[in-house]
């Protein structure tokens, strides 16, 4: 006969019933304060500006205005 094991054994529950950690979400203000001097920057820094123009014009052309 094979020997049993004897007590409880501990299962994982499912992540959907963890609780929750105490850190609160981020409003998209805050989110969008954060990333718009990072998005100057780099506009500032590659051409941005140029670069969204040449963009709007190929765009343009292939629809042939």
């Amino acid at each position: 006969m094979a020997p049993q094991l004897t007590g409880t054994s501990r299962r994982r529950r499912p992540a959907f019933t963890q609780p929750r950690s105490a850190e609160p979400t981020r409003h998209p203000a805050v989110a969008l304060a954060m990333a718009l001097p990072c998005a100057a920057l780099l506009v500032a820094l590659f051409g941005g500006w140029e670069q969204m123009a040449n963009q709007a014009q190929a765009v343009a052309d292939l629809l042939g205005h």
